[in-house]
């Protein structure tokens, strides 16, 4: 069965510490973290990378996450990309502001690991919703392109739906009644069928091309 990535993250902190911790938990729990100690380091890596997800701390040096998170808000290629912010700060002022500078979720240090690896998910299950249900969110990539003779079958077409909408496998075998070994096979099918290579282009084929 052909492996399906994981998704994508960036890690932004100006603790080395808290950045092998948490790069470490992460990937134990299936993720590719990439990693940048400060702002400007993390637009670099944006300019050649486009992870699914960015977590990032607040106050650091030369460029803090408020204007870093504004100037992805300000470029079409990145706007969609949520961000989980990372802040000592927990008082409700931070935290609003936190949000209302185009923050996702706001975490305050310390946090629970297991709490980021859910707050993790939980956003990144939200942005494929959001891409589902808005296609503009998807308009920023390159239009996916699979054989035109690709059909799916109507259990396959269920699946991609759930698929698209941020569901894992064990949640869609519990949908559909059957094994979890059953929905990943439906996965691995669809992606020889049509040369993509994971979960995410699969999604984002099937939204562009309204199958969902």
């Amino acid at each position: 069965m052909k492996d399906i990535p994981s998704k994508k993250l960036l890690l932004i902190d100006d603790d080395p510490n808290l950045i092998l911790l948490v790069k470490d938990y992460l990937e134990f729990n299936g993720y590719e973290v990439l990693t940048a100690s400060q702002g400007m380091e993390a637009i670099k890596i944006l300019e050649k990378e486009t992870p699914d997800l960015i977590i990032c701390d607040v106050m650091m040096p030369e460029m803090d996450g408020y204007t870093f998170v504004q100037e992805i808000r300000q470029n079409p290629r990145l706007d969609w990309l949520p961000v989980i912010f990372l802040s000592a700060k927990g008082q409700s002022k931070d935290r609003i502001k936190g949000l209302t500078q185009g923050a996702d979720v706001y975490m305050v240090k310390p946090f629970e690991p297991d709490e980021l690896v859910a707050q993790v998910r939980s956003t990144l299950n939200q942005s494929v919703r959001l891409m589902g249900s808005n296609p503009r969110k998807t308009e920023n990539y390159p239009r996916i392109q699979v054989p035109k003779s690709v059909e799916l079958t109507p259990t396959e077409t269920k699946v991609v739906d759930l698929v698209a909408q941020g569901f894992s496998n064990k949640d869609i075998s519990q949908a559909l009644g059957v094994s979890q070994r059953t929905i990943e096979s439906h996965v691995s099918n669809m992606l020889n069928k049509t040369g993509l290579h994971n979960r995410t282009e699969l999604s984002r084929w099937a939204i562009q091309n309204e199958l969902v």
